[in-house]
C-alpha cells in the first residue's frame, strides 16, 4: 500500500509558492483558501502537490469526487465520449446521451415519474428550481421560504436563499425579493432554547405555521420551501428526525412545493443516494450537482412530472447543460456506485468515523458535538462545553496543522471540521487520517 501521508517538503514548498504568487497577480482574489495547498494530481483518496507531497484527501474537492480522483471508469467514459461528441446544444436539438443519462438518473432518485433538466453547477440548479417553483404556480405565489444557516449558491437568486455567512451577501443588495428566512433546527444550538431535538424540530415547524403564516404572509402566497436535508456550509448540521417529515406535511397542507437541495449531500454521500431518503421523505423538486459529474461541471434538477410539465416551451434553457462528456461521466459515477455498493460503504465507514470522534468527545473539552450521516460528518469545536463558545481560531490552527501533517480537512459553519472524503477511500487510510486529526485535537485541547 502507498505510504500516505508523505510530506517531503514542508508545505508550501517552492513550487507551490511560485504558483500562489502568480495566482495573486492573475486571478480575482475573491476566493478564501483554507491553506496554501497547490494540487498537481490525484488518485483515489490521495492527492499530490506540485512539490511532491502526498496528502489524504478528506474533503473530496468539496464533496465532488465521490469516486475519488481519476477513477478509471470515469476517465474511460470521458475519453470515449470526447472522441464521439463534445457538444451540441440540447436547448436547440436532440442527442441520445441526454435521454439515456436521464433514464439512469431517474432510476436512483426518490421521485417517481420525474423529469430532468440539466445544469452546469449547484447554483444553476437552485436558480432553475426557483424559476420552476414560481412558474408552476403561474406567478401567483411570490414568496419563498428558506432557512438560516443555508447555503444554496452565490448567483443572485441562489444568494437570496443563502444565509450561512453574512459576508456572502455583503454589498449585493437588493437581492431577489420575497425570500423569508426562518431558523433551522440546529439541535446543538437550538434557536428556540431547548436541548430536546424533537422539541427543537417541532418549534421550527410551529414557528413557520403559527408566526410566518399568520403574521407575515398567507401560505397561499408561498411557492416553495427550499431546504438542505443536512446543512452543508452551515456546519454539517443534521436535523432532528421529526423535522423533514413534518416539513413535508406542512408543504402538502398548503400546496407548497418542497425543494430539496442535495448539491452537497446527494449521490451516496450519506449512505443513501440522496440525504432526504434518510427520513423517507419525497420532495417535489431535487437540485443536485457536485458529485454527479465525477469532477466535470454538471448539475441537474429532477422534479415530479406535473411540476416539470407546467413549464412552457421557451420558459427556461441553457447552452451547456447536459454536455455529452459530462453526462458520460455521470453515467459512470452512477454505475460505479451501484457496482461497488458505495452507499453501503459510506454508511459503514461513516459509522467508524462517528464512533471515533464520539469517543474522543468524551475525552476532550474541545469537541462539543459530533454529527453526520454516512461520510458527511461535522465535528464542532468549542472552547468550553458548558458555554458552547465556538473555537474558531482553534479550528484554523487545527486545519493548518492537519495540512502540514498530510491530511486535508476544511471547516464548516463557525467552528466545525467537515469530514467528507471520497467514498472509495481505503479503510486503513481513513483510520490513519482520523487518528492524525485526533492527535492534533488532543494537542490543541491542552491549550484551552
Amino acid at each position: 500500500m502507498e505510504r500516505v501521508p508523505d510530506i517531503k517538503v514542508e508545505p508550501p514548498g517552492p513550487e507551490a509558492r511560485n504558483v500562489i504568487e502568480k495566482d495573486q497577480k492573475l486571478l480575482m482574489q475573491s476566493y478564501v483558501r483554507w491553506y496554501p495547498l497547490v494540487i498537481k494530481t490525484g488518485h483515489g483518496a490521495v492527492v499530490e502537490d506540485v512539490d511532491g507531497n502526498k496528502y489524504i484527501d478528506m474533503n473530496a474537492g468539496i464533496a465532488v469526487m465521490a469516486l475519488g480522483h481519476n477513477h478509471p471508469k470515469v476517465v474511460e467514459a470521458i475519453k470515449r465520449e470526447a472522441e464521439k461528441l463534445q457538444h451540441y446544444s440540447l436547448t436547440d436539438f436532440y442527442y441520445e446521451e441526454a435521454v439515456t443519462s436521464a433514464e439512469k438518473l431517474l432510476s436512483v432518485v426518490p421521485i417517481k415519474n420525474g423529469k430532468v433538466f440539466y445544469t452546469n453547477s449547484g447554483t444553476e440548479s437552485i436558480e432553475g428550481a426557483l424559476k420552476i417553483a414560481r412558474y408552476y404556480h403561474e406567478g401567483k405565489r411570490q414568496y419563498i421560504i428558506a432557512f438560516l444557516g443555508a447555503f444554496h449558491g452565490r448567483t443572485m437568486g441562489s444568494l437570496s436563499l443563502t444565509a450561512s455567512k453574512a459576508h456572502y451577501r455583503e454589498h449585493f443588495a437588493p437581492l431577489v425579493p420575497g425570500v423569508i428566512h426562518v431558523p433551522y433546527p440546529y439541535t446543538y444550538r437550538c434557536p428556540f432554547n431547548t436541548d430536546d431535538p424533537k422539541a427543537c424540530g417541532e418549534a421550527v415547524l410551529g414557528y413557520i405555521e403559527d408566526w410566518i403564516f399568520t403574521k407575515l404572509v398567507e401560505p397561499s402566497e408561498v411557492a416553495a420551501i427550499f431546504v438542505e436535508p443536512i446543512q452543508g456550509e452551515g456546519g454539517y448540521i443534521v436535523p432532528p428526525d421529526n423535522f423533514l417529515p413534518g416539513l413535508r406535511k406542512l408543504a402538502d397542507k398548503y400546496n407548497i412545493l418542497l425543494v430539496d437541495d442535495e448539491v452537497q449531500s446527494g449521490i451516496a454521500r450519506t449512505g443513501k443516494w440522496f440525504a432526504i431518503e434518510n427520513w423517507n421523505v419525497v420532495p417535489d423538486i431535487i437540485a443536485m450537482a457536485k458529485a454527479i459529474g465525477g469532477g466535470l461541471p454538471l448539475g441537474a434538477i429532477v422534479a415530479k412530472d406535473n411540476v416539470m410539465d407546467a413549464m412552457k416551451k421557451g420558459s427556461h434553457a441553457n447552452t451547456f447543460g447536459g454536455n455529452p462528456i459530462a453526462l458520460a461521466a455521470m453515467e459512470a459515477v452512477i454505475d460505479t456506485i451501484k457496482e461497488e455498493k458505495l452507499t453501503e460503504r459510506a454508511a459503514k465507514l461513516g459509522d467508524m468515523v462517528l464512533r471515533y470522534f464520539n469517543d474522543l468527545k468524551e475525552e476532550l473539552e474541545i469537541i462539543g458535538d459530533v454529527r453526520g450521516k454516512g461520510l458527511m460528518i461535522g465535528v464542532e469545536l468549542v472552547k468550553n462545553k458548558k458555554t458552547k463558545e465556538p473555537a474558531s481560531k482553534e479550528l484554523g490552527r487545527i486545519l493548518d496543522k492537519s495540512f502540514k501533517k498530510g491530511v486535508l480537512v476544511i471547516g464548516s459553519g463557525v467552528s466545525s471540521i467537515r469530514i467528507a472524503p471520497p467514498l472509495v477511500i481505503d479503510e486503513d487510510v481513513l483510520a490513519r487520517a482520523i487518528q492524525i486529526l485526533g492527535d492534533i485535537l488532543k494537542e490543541e485541547n491542552k491549550n484551552l
